[in-house]
């Protein structure tokens, strides 16, 4: 594993969740929440991030899948923010408007410290298949407040929702791959005025 790894391991009365990341992967997943659609939607994040991600999630599935979502979202972005340390030598800033099919969706990233999330997607049904389309909102909240980075998600067009969904596990991926690579013109610098990303 890569000096930028972390594992994080967290319990609770609702969840039980262990992450294991490496921010300098190749894009390897072994994902298992108990919800299908949202292995899937990991699995996506993982590969065209290129951040290799280990998840096993026992979570309170027969209330609903929403504190299993979150949660996991919790401990994933508390992993990242573990592994990125000080932050040095990161591009930091970084968006992309990725396409499938009739979707087009954006996703502009600041590893700032600070967490932040802008969500503008709306879904046109409640559920794709028996996963509540509110929870993609909800992972996201939770991995960009425990992450430590601002994230603005918007969904610009889209008829298809598990397209719409998608492309916002895609476009985010795609967005931290290039915000953490290594600046080669800075690679052992804190890219801040401030001196600290660290919020």
């Amino acid at each position: 594993m890569s000096a930028r790894a972390a594992e994080v391991s967290r319990k609770t009365k609702e969840t039980e969740i262990t992450v294991s990341i490496d921010v300098d992967g190749t894009g390897r997943s072994d994902i298992s929440t108990g919800v299908g659609f949202f292995d899937h939607m990991l699995d996506q994040l993982s590969r065209h991030s290129l951040i290799d991600m280990t998840v096993r999630t026992k979570g309170d599935l027969h209330i609903d899948d929403h504190h299993t979502v979150e949660d996991t979202g919790i401990v994933l972005g508390q992993a990242l923010a573990k592994a990125l340390g000080e932050r040095r030598g990161i591009v930091r800033y970084a968006s992309i408007d990725l396409a499938m099919d009739e979707t087009l969706t954006r996703a502009a990233i600041d590893v700032s410290g600070r967490p932040f999330l802008v969500w503008n997607v709306a879904f046109s049904a409640p559920k794709i298949g028996t996963f509540d389309t509110e929870l993609v909102r909800e992972f996201f909240q939770a991995f960009a407040q425990n992450a430590g980075i601002t994230l603005h998600v918007t969904n610009h067009y889209g008829a298809n929702n598990h397209h719409i969904a998608e492309t916002c596990f895609k476009a985010v991926a795609r967005a931290l791959r290039m915000a953490l690579e290594t600046d080669p013109r800075q690679p052992n610098a804190v890219p801040s005025t401030k001196g600290s990303l660290k919020g």
